[in-house]
């Protein structure tokens, strides 16, 4: 027990100090934490940065937000020398995609065979992978939603999954998380590695984040949160297993998707039993229906405060009836 407990105690110590590094990133320079096996997690740039390093190259997940993007490129630098091979957006925010153009404008494609490869096969950029649902928000598609300069738009946009490559010895799938943070929200699934990069389907710092107007609902963010929990293996007895890399925030485990998961769908009851009742909005909160979660992950400023949290689960639940 003592032994577990030092892991837990060393975990615990260890994605305390990310949450900081990511919400105050010192001048600069973004150290790299090894999740495990081919995976890396960049944090301080924004999200979340997720890369997986091997003798093909790099895959990176998400490009942070664009103001560290050379300390983001040297901190690759430390970890190899070989090219960036492709990127994957998990969702279209602008501290996800805001590096997108000079990160892969950073790297390399090979566009011929593999058996007939020829100096011509290779071209400057990486492609840019996300759900069509994203490419279409980026490039102005989407009434409403900012259009980024063509440069940062997806390449490579998928429609059904999930899409599957094969990088560095190891499968990846990418799959589309439909109606949950977003309408274009992917998780992306290194197999080989046993690692999970989530986006914003998980966000460890905060109650979930759903942005109703770009399609998300408290659903489809609760139906993500038990996908993730199909996917995932725990270590019998300690930390473990397979690992989770938040939009925002430490590293999980399945246990910890599990209680997060258990917090969301008891708020959820709780606010939809009262929309039942037809409390009002302000009624509901006068309930102080997170009080219990609050400490940890409440916010009464910022950009995402408790009482907004509130508000998207009742409108969602007024949606949905």
């Amino acid at each position: 027990m003592l032994a577990i407990a030092a892991v837990v105690g060393a975990t615990v110590l260890a994605g305390t100090a990310l949450a900081q590094q990511a919400q105050n990133p010192a001048s600069g320079e973004i150290h790299p934490w090894h999740v495990q096996g081919n995976v890396y997690l960049l944090p301080g740039a924004g999200a979340n940065i997720t890369v997986q390093i091997g003798d093909q190259g790099v895959t990176v997940v998400d490009a942070g937000n664009g103001k560290l993007t050379d300390q983001v490129l040297a901190a690759i630098r430390k970890l190899t020398d070989r090219p960036i091979r492709v990127v994957i957006d998990t969702n279209s925010d602008p501290d996800h995609v805001g590096g997108n153009q000079a990160i892969a404008d950073a790297g390399i494609a090979v566009i011929g065979g593999v058996v007939a490869f020829n100096i011509e096969d290779i071209q400057h950029s990486s492609p840019i992978i996300a759900h069509e649902n994203t490419f279409n928000r980026m490039n102005g598609t989407t009434r409403g939603d900012p259009q980024w300069p063509s440069g940062a738009w997806p390449t490579d946009p998928y429609s059904v999954g999930p899409k599957k490559l094969f990088y560095n010895d190891e499968g990846i799938e990418i799959i589309h998380v439909p109606a949950a943070h977003t309408d274009g929200d992917s998780i992306v699934f290194f197999r080989r590695s046993d690692v999970i990069s989530a986006g914003d389907v998980l966000s460890t710092t905060t109650y979930p984040v759903i942005d109703l107007k770009r399609g998300g609902s408290i659903q489809g963010m609760i139906d993500g949160l038990n996908r993730l929990l199909d996917m995932t293996v725990a270590k019998q007895e300690s930390e473990g297993g397979t690992y989770i890399v938040p939009g925002h925030g430490r590293i999980y485990d399945q246990f910890d998707i599990l209680e997060y998961r258990d917090m969301v769908v008891i708020i959820r009851d709780r606010i939809q039993d009262l929309v039942k009742k037809n409390k009002t909005l302000e009624e509901i909160k006068a309930t102080r229906p997170t009080e219990d979660y609050d400490a940890r992950y409440g916010a009464t400023t910022g950009l995402w405060t408790t009482d907004m949290f509130i508000e998207a689960v009742y409108k969602s639940l007024l949606a949905a009836k």
